[in-house]
């Protein structure tokens, strides 16, 4: 499957709010929620088991990893953009940061 087959999928399992920008308002909203239970599921991970990855626990982080895509995909789409050509652009942005010595530091267009 290619980034444009799963977003197109993805659409298929959304529910529309009727406002365009309500739709938009819950796509990125639901992008900063899913990644943060990613974060409380690594802090539980480091916390609780010192770092060691369960089959369990990977299953888990696949799962959220998978709803920040879903939701990824939504806003993508909302935009008028295709999640391939989203991550075309950036890897073109980290290969000039790479090329240029930047991949470290601070601000956007380094």
């Amino acid at each position: 499957m290619n980034f444009n087959d799963y977003q197109k999928q993805a659409l298929t399992t959304a529910i529309h709010h009727p406002d365009p920008i309500m739709d938009k308002t819950i796509w990125v909203l639901g992008i900063a929620g899913e990644a943060g239970e990613i974060v409380e599921k690594w802090k539980k991970i480091v916390a609780y088991y010192d770092g060691v990855i369960s089959p369990e626990n990977l299953v888990e982080l696949k799962k959220e990893l998978g709803d920040v895509m879903w939701y990824l995909a939504l806003m993508a789409e909302s935009l008028g953009l295709s999640l391939e050509e989203i991550a075309e652009l950036n890897l073109e942005k980290l290969a000039s940061r790479k090329e240029r010595n930047v991949q470290r530091g601070s601000g956007d267009n380094r």
